[in-house]
């Protein structure tokens, strides 16, 4: 689907400055993030390293080889691939990631197998999805009493009762 744009992407791209990557020396080849169908939210990004094995319970920072350029009020979440985390029980133990605007460091995603096998990742294997949103910056103030409200201070399953 690379290429071909939809009249959502057109508009998006008309009220949102692009995200820019940078290929570093160790990702010449493999493609910049994509969306695998026209209405994806999510966009796969892929292991740049030599192929590994990831042991039950071990967690690794897997470099992608890309170092991203996000617009200010834009984040980047790191979230993980539901295929991956079906087939092998591979997902993101800090799901989802953050990526902030002011970052201009590596993109690596923390990958981690929480299955009972071994899991080879390979180059080129898409690892993680990344889902861009807009956020807002509210001024912080403290206060002496906050409003009422029915539910009050109930929390963890407390509106779930009939």
């Amino acid at each position: 689907m690379e290429g071909r744009k939809t009249v959502d992407d057109r508009q998006f791209e008309t009220e949102t400055p692009p995200v820019r990557f940078r290929r570093l020396p160790t990702n010449p080849d493999l493609p910049l993030p994509s969306r695998a169908t026209p209405q994806a939210a999510g966009f796969d990004v892929r292991s740049a390293e030599p192929d590994f094995v990831l042991r039950p319970g071990e967690i690794r920072a897997v470099a992608t080889g890309l170092v991203l350029e996000l617009p200010p009020g834009l984040e980047c979440q790191v979230r993980p691939r539901s295929g991956l985390a079906l087939r092998h029980g591979i997902t993101l133990p800090n799901a989802p990631g953050t990526i902030d605007p002011d970052y201009r460091g590596e993109l690596k995603i923390l990958l981690q197998n929480a299955g009972p096998e071994a899991v080879t990742i390979r180059r080129g294997d898409r690892i993680a999805q990344l889902v861009f949103a807009r956020f807002v910056v509210p001024p912080l103030r403290e206060a002496e009493s906050l409003t009422e409200t029915d539910r009050g201070s109930g929390g963890f399953g407390s509106t779930g009762r009939a």
